[in-house]
């Protein structure tokens, strides 16, 4: 049951993304067939004609050259051989083929483009959320949601309580505008960017990474695009080559279940000469957390 109830997390997480992905694929066939066209228009590219054929026999390879009369039509075309020993015929056989596959290429970007276009049009994530939230408050007290808003989430998040982890006796007492104990100055300034930015955080809340037991993420927060937890690192001390190894081998368990810098983590870093920015903190806030 509990492994059912991760599957179905996991799957809510990516249909909670899917427009941010068909956004990115949208952006990413755009590129695609500006790429493909500003090839085609290359002028040794644009003026050779026909198409390549390529057979073989006895093991040897022979190009030719086919023109058609007929576009997409095999009556009426000639064909003219092209001896690869020839420089000349050589390039002619290459254009041909880069232009053959740069056509396709564009076809296809086009034909995906179309369709992402499509389902992009009037798409939200949010949208069965919203079909509750649009009802008057009398009938919502008749109905039990499917999906609850991304509000009624974030809150019950909020209210599930955890224990951090301890400090020890003697530990410099460094406390956020919020009024919570952090271990280091760089974590104040994280956490009250959060704070006076209203973004809910919560700090090292215990994780169990397998292969590796209970570890405590610096700030937890509930992802607005995937519903999911993810999690912000931040290493302090990357000039120190003790905590430097410490810090990557904390990284490297995270990747190793499945929980990756980019995805389900951010990261920042510092050292003695080189400290964490506001516009760091800003623009990865405005990546992950909004």
């Amino acid at each position: 049951m509990r492994n059912k109830v991760k599957s179905n997390n996991k799957e809510k997480e990516l249909l909670n993304g899917l427009k941010e992905k068909l956004l990115l694929e949208e952006k990413y066939l755009k590129q695609i067939i500006t790429k493909t066209q500003t090839q085609l228009q290359l002028q040794e590219i644009n003026e050779v004609t026909g198409k390549l054929r390529i057979s073989v026999n006895e093991e040897a390879y022979r190009y030719y050259v086919v023109h058609s009369s007929t576009e997409g039509s095999t009556e009426g075309s000639t064909e003219t051989y092209l001896s690869r020993m020839s420089a000349e015929n050589m390039k002619e056989a290459r254009l041909l083929a880069q232009k053959t596959y740069l056509e396709k290429v564009s076809r296809l970007a086009e034909k995906r483009l179309k369709q992402i276009e499509k389902l992009l049009k009037g798409y939200e994530n949010d949208e069965i959320q919203k079909i509750y939230d649009s009802m008057h408050a009398e009938r919502k007290k008749l109905v039990e949601p499917i999906e609850l808003s991304w509000e009624d989430k974030k809150d019950q998040w909020i209210k599930q309580e955890y224990r951090g982890k301890e400090f020890k006796e003697g530990t410099t007492v460094i406390l956020t505008e919020k009024g919570e104990q952090v271990r280091s100055k760089s974590e104040k300034i994280l956490a009250d960017y959060f704070y006076h930015h209203g973004i809910c955080y919560k700090y090292e809340k215990p994780l169990r990474l397998r292969g590796v037991g209970i570890v405590y993420p610096d700030f937890t927060f509930l992802s607005p695009t995937t519903g999911g937890e993810i999690y912000w690192e931040h290493d302090g001390r990357m000039d120190d080559p003790i905590y430097a190894r410490s810090a990557i081998k904390k990284l490297q368990a995270y990747e190793e279940n499945g929980i990756y810098i980019g995805e389900k983590l951010i990261a920042t870093f510092e050292t003695s000469e080189s400290i964490i920015s506001t516009k760091i903190i800003e623009n990865k806030v405005e990546k992950y957390l909004r």
